[in-house]
C-alpha cells in the first residue's frame, strides 16, 4: 500500500469489544496522522482532561482538609467539595456525549500554499455491547466556509482483524484512504 508503515504488530483479545474499537481507532488515528501527514489537534481531549483535572483537585482538596481537620469539623468543606464534583462529573458526562459525540481524533489539513484556509478532519467510531459492526464516521470541515462533508462507512470488525486477534493495518488503511478520496472528490464538485 506505501501508506503507514507499522513494523509493531497489534494483537488484541477480539472477543473484547473496547479493546477491537480502541485498536481500530488507533489505526485509523495513524492513517491520517502518518499517511496524510496531518497535524493531530488535542483541543477537544484537553477539554476533558480540564474537567477532570479540575475535579481531582475538588477531590484532594476535600481529602486534605479532611486530613488535617478530622470530620466534625471538616464537615461543610466536604459537603462542598462533594457537590461540586458531582457537578464537575454532570458536565463531563454531558461534554462527552454532545461535545466529543465519539470523536477520537481532529486533525489539521494545512493548505501547503498557505492561501486556502485549513481544513479541520474529524473520525468518530461506534461499536456497539455484543456486536460485530464497527461504524467509522470520517468528516472534513472548512472553518472559513462552514462547509461538511462526510462519509460513513459500516463494516464486520472481522474485515480488520484476523482469526488470532492481530488488527492489519493495511485493510484499515483502505477503507480509509476509500472515504479520504470519496468526500475529496465531494468537496471538489461543490
Amino acid at each position: 500500500m506505501g501508506g503507514v508503515e507499522n513494523s509493531m504488530v497489534i494483537k488484541i483479545n477480539k472477543w473484547d469489544g473496547s479493546a477491537v474499537k480502541n485498536a481500530l481507532d488507533d489505526a485509523i488515528k495513524d492513517v491520517l496522522t502518518k499517511k496524510y501527514n496531518y497535524i493531530e489537534n488535542f483541543t477537544l481531549l484537553d477539554g476533558r482532561l480540564a474537567l477532570c483535572g479540575i475535579a481531582v483537585t475538588i477531590a484532594i482538596i476535600a481529602l486534605l482538609f479532611d486530613y488535617l481537620y478530622p470530620f466534625p469539623a471538616s464537615k461543610p468543606v466536604l459537603i462542598v467539595c462533594v457537590s461540586l464534583y458531582f457537578v464537575l462529573m454532570g458536565l463531563l458526562t454531558l461534554y462527552t456525549t454532545y461535545k466529543e459525540k465519539g470523536i477520537f481524533v481532529v486533525a489539521i489539513q494545512r493548505d501547503p500554499s498557505g492561501y486556502n484556509p485549513d481544513l479541520i478532519w474529524e473520525a468518530s467510531s461506534y461499536l456497539k455491547k455484543y456486536d460485530d459492526r464497527y461504524t467509522l464516521v470520517l468528516s472534513v470541515s472548512s472553518p472559513s466556509t462552514g462547509v461538511t462533508n462526510q462519509s460513513v462507512v459500516t463494516k464486520s470488525i472481522a474485515k480488520f482483524i484476523d482469526v488470532n486477534g492481530v488488527v492489519i493495518p493495511g485493510l484499515i488503511e483502505a477503507v480509509v484512504t476509500d472515504m479520504h478520496d470519496s468526500i475529496t472528490r465531494q468537496r471538489k464538485d461543490k
